[in-house]
């Protein structure tokens, strides 16, 4: 695992071991799903019918995919601003998102959290947060409680890679460490903080090793290999459900699109296009589609079935959302507060 932002590392070699070929599929299906749904919030915000800032995972497929296949249902999850795949690999609810980001009322979060802000406590996800490094010390306290119960439920946290320059991000660290806790931070390192990119931020490229020096345990993955991501993240489960505290899992990947909307920031000056073109050489999707092609588990009529499946299904929740109601304006304060013994 490597590759710096002008020099991504070769396209990704993909080894099944052990996996199903309905495993394989649900995989290609997962990122397919998350794709076409980013891409076409992209065209409705262009075509100005979202107006919710949107900050998309294009590209990044693979993490949210290949860590939510080694959790269980009940496992928690906390995201960040950029956590439409996050929400759709864990099982939340494919229309009730778009809803969300359409700010209807029949939104995941009742339509007054819009796109970054998306929960489904039904299937773990406890909330998706704008603020940098703001799901850090939540998760850990979702982790510190179900080790005092003494369950097998573990916590995930994803983040970026402009999240261990903040404060709390070791303050959780530490204490996740001290208390050996159930919990696994991803870090989707995508080389880019907002606009600065990783090598103008950074001295050293070592998140992994600040990680090791709180007493992590650390893994790395190609962000951009579905089945490494998977490997490593079932790796990092089984030490957390074992007791033998957490894990960070770094996952080099890159975002194609813009830190927020549906521009590329090629036109600010921020990126160039060469760089944007040699990581979609890399895309998580293309790839993988091919190995299962080549190793003939599906044939390329079944792959682009499922890809018209998740366009059909992307449809329907356009069109659901479309048809809701937005939120009754005498309800704003409605849920904003939960007291006690409520």
């Amino acid at each position: 695992m490597s590759g710096s932002i002008n020099c991504p590392p070769q396209p990704p070699q993909f080894r099944n071991d052990d996996l199903l070929p309905a495993e394989l599929k649900k995989l290609l299906a997962t990122m397919m799903r998350i794709r076409v749904f980013e891409e076409r919030i992209a065209d409705l915000v262009i075509e100005k019918k979202i107006i919710t800032p949107c900050h998309l995972y294009t590209g990044q497929e693979a993490v949210a995919t290949g860590v939510c296949h080694a959790l269980n249902s009940d496992d928690y999850l906390f995201g960040t601003h950029r956590s439409h795949g996050h929400y759709l690999a864990k099982g939340g609810d494919l229309k009730a998102a778009m809803a969300e980001i359409f700010g209807r009322a029949t939104g995941c979060s009742k339509g007054r959290g819009g796109s970054m802000h998306l929960v489904a406590p039904e299937v773990g996800i406890m909330g998706t947060s704008s603020i940098v490094s703001g799901s850090m010390s939540i998760s850990v306290g979702t982790a510190l409680a179900e080790s005092i119960r003494g369950s097998q439920r573990i916590t995930v946290v994803f983040h970026g890679d402009g999240v261990p320059e903040e404060g709390s991000w070791h303050e959780s660290a530490n204490l996740a460490a001290v208390k050996r806790l159930p919990i696994i931070f991803v870090c989707e390192n995508n080389l880019y903080c907002t606009h600065m990119s990783l090598e103008k931020r950074r001295v050293h490229d070592n998140i992994p090793e600040m990680a090791k020096a709180h007493g992590f345990k650390t893994l790395s993955a190609d962000g951009n290999n579905v089945l490494e991501v998977l490997a490593a993240a079932r790796q990092a489960v089984q030490t957390a459900r074992a007791g033998e505290g957490p894990t960070l899992i770094e996952c080099r990947t890159y975002r194609w699109r813009g830190h927020v909307g549906p521009n590329y920031d090629v036109d600010l000056g921020l990126r160039d296009q060469q760089e944007i073109d040699a990581w979609k050489d890399r895309c998580p999707i293309k790839h993988f589609g091919n190995f299962l092609v080549d190793e003939k588990i599906m044939t390329r009529a079944e792959v682009e079935k499922v890809w018209q499946e998740a366009c059909d299904e992307v449809e329907q929740a356009v069109a659901y959302s479309l048809a809701s109601p937005y939120p009754d304006a005498a309800e704003v304060t409605k849920n904003v507060y939960r007291g006690a013994g409520q």
